[in-house]
């Protein structure tokens, strides 16, 4: 297994790596400069030896046909020491040396131009590293080359350009050291107290697992900065609002969000479990502000998508507006049967009978009357239901006259228009008073269907035109969220290319044959 250093060593590591980094790269720059200023400083001070050497009258009479071997030799090594070069050495003019200890043999000139004639300086590869002067001695009578004079300096060694570029390296070394060792506890300890004593592969671990969770829920989660940038959302908050998957630092304006939504999202707080409609989806909303020592950033809200929920309570109103209905007609059947039997315990044969052929002519005019305005079988029932379930409330639920519908192939159609007119109705029933009045008026053309209806309550005020339909609206107390019934039809008409208004107490529908 391999060994994990803490979170403390690995910085302290790497920042002593860093200051030797450092620290080497200073030195590097400094004996680069410091062998410019040896070949500077000594090349000059070369040239100067070899020259004055060159014009020295000994040098050039003793360079004369007959050589004055130990006289040359006298003076280049007065001119060695008194400048404390590492040698000097005469050559005659074809290059061999006349002095040193390799006299005799020919002397390695490099590049060096000065048997023609010119001065010269620069490095000359030798067993050793040597930068060297040449000045050529002339004859002053017919300015013939008689010979060279060969000034060198041996290179410094790596150290001791070290030692000349930084005397003080090894206290900067160590200063540097001290203060990267100190620097790193420090930051390591303020990074372990951050990171609430956490190692890395331990935050890792964190990171992972954190991953894992988010996008194994099943509820969305959204979470934004404090100017409505997603900073956070998993897979299920992407399939629910349709965002793409790049979604991390974009703002929330920008992605398709309709901005009743984006308001809300970036609002900072509201009502627990807020019941939002986006595209066909039912949405509840629960959102917290995230707080930083005191102050908000940003928030986080939790998405749960109650679609196929709403859709089990809307069959479950269904079954019990049927049942309602079916106990209404069961009770007002009762009802009958008991006066009719105490009409014929009385005697009152006549009355019976009236009694029975009034009660069977008022329901076979009610039946009569929508079906003969409304051919669609299920809408018919609809609104025959939802009469004797007003009838139940004492308000009084009438078919306008105008009212003509023909049977509908379109089977989609049909179930949008049962959901619209249920929810229309019933919301008129809880509008009127008792003794009210509900209207309900249904008519087609080649295009569209629409619907219509009022009732006799005090109506939905002006400037909540366009919130009943946008988030829900209700006047009832309750539990659970409530209010969704004309934002659904809201979703319904919008979603078939169509619309739905309200005026006062009027609500209008409309809803093209042809799904848009």
């Amino acid at each position: 297994m391999r060994r994990q250093f803490s979170l403390a060593r690995q910085l302290l590591l790497f920042q002593l790596g860093i200051v030797l980094l450092a620290v080497g790269a200073v030195a590097a720059v400094s004996m680069a400069e410091a062998q410019g200023a040896f070949e500077r400083d000594e090349g000059t001070k070369l040239r100067s030896i070899a020259e004055s050497l060159a014009w020295n009258d000994t040098v050039r009479q003793g360079i004369g046909p007959d050589v004055w071997h130990d006289s040359l030799a006298a003076a280049a090594e007065t001119a060695r020491g008194a400048n404390g070069v590492s040698f000097v050495v005469l050559t005659d003019a074809s290059g061999r040396l006349l002095t040193g200890p390799d006299a005799g043999r020919r002397a390695d000139l490099g590049d060096s131009d000065g048997l023609r004639g010119k001065g010269w300086h620069g490095e000359v590869l030798t067993p050793a590293r040597v930068l060297e002067a040449h000045a050529p001695v002339i004859d002053p009578a017919d300015g013939r080359i008689l010979g060279l004079v060969v000034a060198g300096q041996t290179y410094p060694s790596w150290p001791q350009l070290l030692a000349e570029a930084t005397p003080d390296l090894l206290t900067y070394l160590l200063l540097g050291s001290a203060l990267g060792v100190g620097g790193s506890l420090l930051l390591a300890r303020r990074v372990k107290r951050q990171t609430l004593g956490l190692e890395p592969r331990e935050i890792a671990g964190l990171v992972e697992h954190r991953e894992a969770m988010l996008h194994g829920l099943k509820e969305g989660l959204l979470g934004l900065d404090a100017s409505g940038r997603v900073t956070l959302a998993n897979d299920e908050a992407l399939r629910l609002l349709d965002l793409p998957h790049d979604v991390t630092g974009r703002p929330l304006r920008g992605l398709g969000v309709p901005d009743d939504l984006v308001q809300l999202l970036t609002g900072g707080g509201g009502e627990p479990d807020h019941v939002v409609l986006f595209q066909s989806r039912v949405l509840v909303l629960n959102q917290m502000p995230v707080l930083v020592q005191g102050r908000a950033v940003g928030t986080v809200t939790t998405l749960r998508d109650r679609t196929e929920l709403t859709s089990l309570e809307r069959e479950l109103d269904l079954s019990r507006h049927a049942t309602d209905t079916l106990r209404a007609q069961a009770h007002e059947f009762t009802n009958r049967l008991h006066t009719i039997s105490g009409l014929i315990q009385l005697g009152q044969y006549d009355d019976a009978v009236n009694f029975i052929i009034r009660a069977g002519q008022a329901q076979e005019d009610l039946s009569h009357r929508v079906q003969s305005r409304i051919a669609d079988p299920a809408l018919a029932a609809l609104l025959i239901a939802k009469a004797s379930a007003a009838a139940e409330q004492r308000v009084e639920l009438a078919l306008d006259d105008a009212s003509a519908l023909a049977a509908q192939p379109d089977g989609q159609l049909v179930a949008d228009l049962v959901t619209v007119i249920g929810n229309l109705i019933d919301n008129g029933i809880d509008a009127a008073p008792a003794g009210g009045r509900v209207g309900v008026l249904i008519r087609q053309d080649d295009h569209e269907v629409e619907v219509r209806v009022h009732d006799s309550g005090t109506g939905v005020a002006q400037e909540l035109a366009q919130a009943v339909f946008t988030r829900g609206f209700t006047t009832k107390d309750g539990g659970r969220p409530r209010g969704i019934g004309l934002a659904l039809i809201s979703q319904i008409c919008t979603a078939r290319g169509g619309s739905v208004t309200v005026e006062g107490a009027a609500f209008t529908a409309r809803l093209p044959r042809q799904r848009a």
